[in-house]
C-alpha cells in the first residue's frame, strides 16, 4: 500500500505542491467564501498549506484513511478505500447528501455550492498517476523533498528512523501510524499537530468499527418505513372504499326542500 510521508520540519511553505495539485487535477479557479473553514481546502482545492506559530507550516489533505470513515457513511458507494492506498470518489454514483463530510474526522471533503449539480471533492492522491507508476503530482512538484511518496511501511521506517537520530528536532509521534486505524498520509513534525482533527484526540479505534452496526441497519429501516407506509396507505384506501356511499341530492329534490 502507497502513503505520503510529510516532515513540516523541511517544509519552507513556498506551495508548489497546491500549485501541482490544481494542474494534475485540473481544478477551476477559488471562489472564496465567508462561510467556508479557512484551512485553504474547499471543492476547487484538494491540497493548502497552513501556517502555524514560529512559522511551521503543514500541507493539508486527505489522510485517506486505512479503513475510511467517509466511504463506511456513504449510502451509494460513492467513495471506496483502493489496494494502492487512495480513498478515490465516484461522482456518478454520490447522490449530494454529504454524510462523508459529516463522517471525516479530519474535516476534509467539501460541497462544490457552484454546480447545478453539486457534489463532494477531495484530494484522490493522484489515483490515476499512482495506477501509471507514478508519483502523486504534489510529492513530485515538493523542491525541499519535506512530502515523499512511497510504499507505507517503508515511509513508517524512514519516519522512526528520524525520530530516533534527532529526538530534539521532532515531537516524537508519527501522526497517522495508527489513529482510527492508520492513514495513507503521514506527519513529523516539532508541532503538535491536533489542530488537523480540530484539536480532539481520535483514537486508535476505526471510526467505521463503532458505526458498523447502525449503517447495516439502515437499508433494512428504509424497507421497512416503505412496507409500513403502503401498509397504512392500503388500509385507508380499503376502509374508503368499503364506506357506504351517500348519495347526492338532485336539484330538484334541494328545491322541494325549499319550498316546505
Amino acid at each position: 500500500m502507497k502513503a505520503i510521508l510529510t516532515d513540516t520540519t523541511l517544509c519552507i511553505g513556498c506551495r508548489d505542491c497546491v500549485v501541482a495539485c490544481r494542474q494534475a487535477n485540473t481544478l477551476e479557479p477559488e471562489v472564496p467564501r465567508r462561510w467556508e473553514t479557512r484551512d485553504g481546502l474547499s471543492a476547487r482545492n484538494w491540497t493548502s498549506v497552513v501556517e502555524r506559530p514560529n512559522h511551521v507550516y503543514v500541507r493539508k489533505q486527505c489522510r485517506h484513511c486505512l479503513d475510511p470513515a467517509c466511504a463506511s457513511a456513504c449510502p451509494v458507494g460513492a467513495l471506496r478505500k483502493t489496494s494502492e492506498g487512495a480513498v478515490i470518489y465516484d461522482s456518478s454514483k454520490c447522490m449530494g447528501c454529504r454524510y462523508c463530510m459529516m463522517a471525516c474526522p479530519y474535516g476534509i471533503p467539501r460541497y462544490d455550492w457552484d454546480r447545478p449539480v453539486p457534489y463532494v471533492r477531495k484530494c484522490i492522491l493522484c489515483y490515476g498517476r499512482i495506477k501509471q507508476g507514478k508519483p502523486p503530482a504534489c510529492t513530485e512538484a515538493c523542491p525541499t523533498k519535506a512530502t515523499i511518496f512511497g510504499d507505507r511501511d517503508t515511509l513508517l521506517q524512514e519516519a522512526h528512523r528520524r525520530l530516533h537520530d534527532n529526538p530534539k528536532r521532532y515531537a516524537g509521534k508519527v501522526w497517522g501510524e495508527s489513529e482510527v486505524g492508520g492513514t495513507s498520509v503521514l506527519y513529523i513534525s516539532d508541532a503538535n499537530l491536533t489542530f488537523l482533527t480540530r484539536g480532539r484526540e481520535l483514537g486508535d479505534n476505526t471510526i467505521p468499527g463503532r458505526t458498523a452496526s447502525a449503517m447495516h441497519a439502515v437499508p433494512f429501516a428504509f424497507v421497512g418505513m416503505a412496507a409500513t407506509m403502503s401498509g397504512i396507505s392500503w388500509i385507508i384506501s380499503r376502509r374508503m372504499d368499503l364506506q357506504p356511499k351517500i348519495p347526492k341530492e338532485k336539484p330538484e329534490d334541494q328545491k322541494d326542500k325549499r319550498d316546505e
